[in-house]
């Protein structure tokens, strides 16, 4: 998801500044909240001049906007890396719950400005979640078809499957980072592996 659209920077350097303001950002509306957080601020705490703000963003509401689209493709990004050469469609979801906690932990102020950017932009809140959907659903459908999950209806499996990752993710990731979740993801994995084995099929 492109929130910049035309102001997409087209040079390394350009790229280097747009990162400085969306990390310096993920700081601020984390730690301030959306309506407290500002523009001076953001930019004093990445190093460059309120004027070079707007060569990037219209408005604070758009770097918000921004800023939930790019948390999304890093932690898709994030996801994608942690299950690459899975075996199993199970082992996906094992490393992928166990990876998403981690960033979550990582990345503190994940869920406050997400969670607030229903109401700041509900159109890139509806975006984040729905563009994990549908890659879920694609994996799940893959999975399907190579008969490691029983055949079934896979859109509302997705969304059940992504549910248990964002409560988990906030009791272990915000409440609980320092607990050890190992016996936790081998515990929600197996009720997964449970509902979507095929009949007949051995764990």
């Amino acid at each position: 998801m492109n929130m910049l659209g035309e102001k997409t920077p087209k040079t390394a350097r350009g790229r280097r500044t747009l990162r400085k303001i969306l990390d310096a950002a993920e700081l601020e509306f984390g730690a301030r909240g959306f309506h407290e957080a500002s523009v001076a601020s953001i930019t004093a705490n990445a190093g460059v001049a309120q004027g070079t703000f707007y060569i990037y963003f219209d408005s604070k509401e758009r770097l918000f906007g921004a800023l939930v689209g790019d948390l999304g493709l890093r932690l898709r990004a994030y996801l994608h890396d942690a299950v690459d050469g899975a075996d199993s469609r199970i082992e996906v979801e094992r490393r992928g719950l166990r990876s998403f906690i981690e960033f979550v932990r990582e990345h503190g102020n994940l869920y406050r400005i997400v969670m607030e950017c229903q109401f700041v932009d509900p159109e890139a809140f509806r975006a984040y979640f729905m563009d994990f959907a549908d890659a879920y659903q694609d994996g799940l459908d893959r999975a399907v078809a190579d008969g490691e999950v029983r055949p079934g209806e896979t859109e509302g499996r997705s969304w059940a499957l992504m549910g248990i990752s964002l409560f988990a993710g906030l009791r272990y990731g915000i409440w609980e980072p320092g607990r050890d979740v190992a016996p936790v993801v081998d515990s929600i994995t197996d009720m997964i592996d449970r509902g979507l084995r095929p009949e007949g099929r051995q764990p």
